[in-house]
């Protein structure tokens, strides 16, 4: 029987609404996922890209994926990894024939999936094949001039795809970044292409015993694989997503998966409701979990944020469905005008105070809007 740890798009260096997660991202891979890897002892770990959340991700990002290598090096588990869409492939392709042959595999082209790393278990050998992130011109040129007519994704993969010979003697996974065929698609995943280009057919998994997927940040099966999903919530869409890493069994030419859940540090959560409802729930249950509150008042509501805040200090964004409706104004008429410059800075300044605090400008306001004005033109 021969076990793996699936996990992937880390996003390391990720940010939610200017909100650093680093140190979420920190207790997650020092505190949670490395204790487990030690407990579990698998075969292998395998990480299927986007490891960070850009090309040049900050110093701290680095350093904790840094410390993770060098710590899952002490346990003499393997790392099967590949880069995704969001990573700079070149950077990461430094020292990589250095680091496999010291168990860490860390594929960044094309062509790295025509040489499988074999893993000697127990139970037998594990053939682990590694297809990064790539666009059709990265497979075009991986494959020769002779496959100039690869223009979609999925023409790329079975192109690629076509020249893997699975070990007839062994387990064969794949490894790989894409956007699968069906895949359920959330608010902070990139697509690189738009319609149907950007999809990788099923079948190009039939092959493998199993196929970790990377690139869509909601845990769900494809094919003869599955998505591990992000570890975390990066985005207010995801509010709902359970997270978590997935236990791969291989076993008598039977495999079988199991969602390993995370309950992270502090959730991310959508609040719902009208601003008196939510203050009072604040007021009980003060939480530092990462919010953004929907506000269901068709009323001005006075300096909410400001309001929930002391009970909320991650409380990162709020929508007022009162001011989405237009603030209660019979058209558009007055926004309208707005933007063919038709009205006076004076007026707007009324509008914009009383569609938010629900009052009319004083004589002191007024003065005090032309002051910071005339600084602004200075400035």
């Amino acid at each position: 029987m021969m076990e793996l740890l699936h996990t992937a798009d880390w996003h390391l260096g990720k940010a939610l609404y200017g909100r650093s997660l680093l140190e979420e991202q920190r207790w997650f891979v020092l505190e949670w996922f490395l204790p487990l890897v030690e407990r579990e002892q698998p075969d292998a770990v395998l990480l299927a890209g986007d490891i960070f959340d850009r090309q040049v991700p900050p110093v701290e990002a680095v350093t904790l994926f840094d410390t993770f290598l060098n710590r899952l090096a002490q346990l003499q588990i393997p790392l099967v990894a590949v880069t995704g869409n969001h990573d700079s492939a070149r950077r990461l392709s430094l020292g990589s024939a250095l680091l496999r042959r010291q168990g860490v595999v860390l594929a960044t082209k094309p062509e790295d999936v025509w040489s499988p790393y074999t893993i000697e278990t127990k139970d037998g050998p594990l053939c682990c094949y590694t297809l990064p992130y790539c666009d059709p011109a990265a497979a075009r040129e991986a494959l020769g001039a002779e496959n100039d007519d690869i223009h979609t994704m999925d023409e790329a993969f079975h192109a690629l795809l076509a020249r893997v010979q699975p070990a007839p003697d062994a387990a064969n996974i794949l490894v790989t970044h894409c956007f699968a065929a069906g895949g359920e698609v959330g608010a902070s995943e990139s697509p690189a292409f738009v319609g149907g280009s950007s999809q990788v057919g099923l079948d190009c998994f039939a092959p493998f015993a199993y196929t970790a997927l990377g690139h869509l940040h909601g845990a769900q099966k494809a094919g003869s694989g599955r998505y591990a999903g992000s570890p975390l919530k990066y985005s207010f869409d995801e509010a709902g997503q359970k997270k978590g890493v997935v236990r791969i069994t291989l076993e008598n030419g039977n495999t079988t998966t199991e969602v390993i859940p995370i309950v992270p540090q502090h959730d991310v959560r959508v609040l719902r409701g009208e601003f008196d409802t939510l203050l009072a729930e604040a007021k009980n249950s003060p939480s530092e979990d990462f919010l953004f509150a929907q506000l269901t008042d068709m009323h001005p509501v006075y300096q909410p944020v400001d309001r929930l805040r002391p009970y909320y200090p991650n409380l990162l964004g709020i929508s007022s469905e009162w001011l989405l409706s237009g603030g209660g104004q019979e058209d558009d008429s007055f926004r309208r005008e707005m933007r063919q410059r038709r009205v006076s800075e004076d007026e707007i300044f009324a509008a914009f105070l009383q569609q938010v605090c629900g009052t009319e400008p004083t004589e002191q306001d007024t003065v005090l809007f032309h002051e910071v004005m005339k600084e602004e033109e200075r400035v």
